[in-house]
């Protein structure tokens, strides 16, 4: 049997804003290292773009045609 515990401690308002805004800039400052290193445009097929996004197809589709998602036609294919 797996036994679980929690620990309540008192923290002040401040501590939990710093701790939060903390754990908010490390996530932040790795999306934007991750961002950096890709230097070169990526090509996306369609279910990949769906799948990076967590979108459907139809609405990447409303986005092309919007111009929020910009696509291109290569061969046979949409990118």
């Amino acid at each position: 049997m797996i036994t679980k515990t929690t620990q309540i401690t008192e923290v002040s308002i401040e501590e939990l804003a710093d701790k939060v805004a903390d754990k908010l800039l490390f996530k932040i400052q790795n999306c934007l290292d991750y961002l950096a290193i890709k230097q070169s445009d990526v090509f996306l097929t369609r279910q990949e773009t769906t799948d990076f996004l967590k979108i459907n197809s139809t609405a990447l589709w409303h986005w092309t045609n919007k111009g929020k998602v910009v696509s291109y036609g290569i061969g046979n294919g949409r990118y």
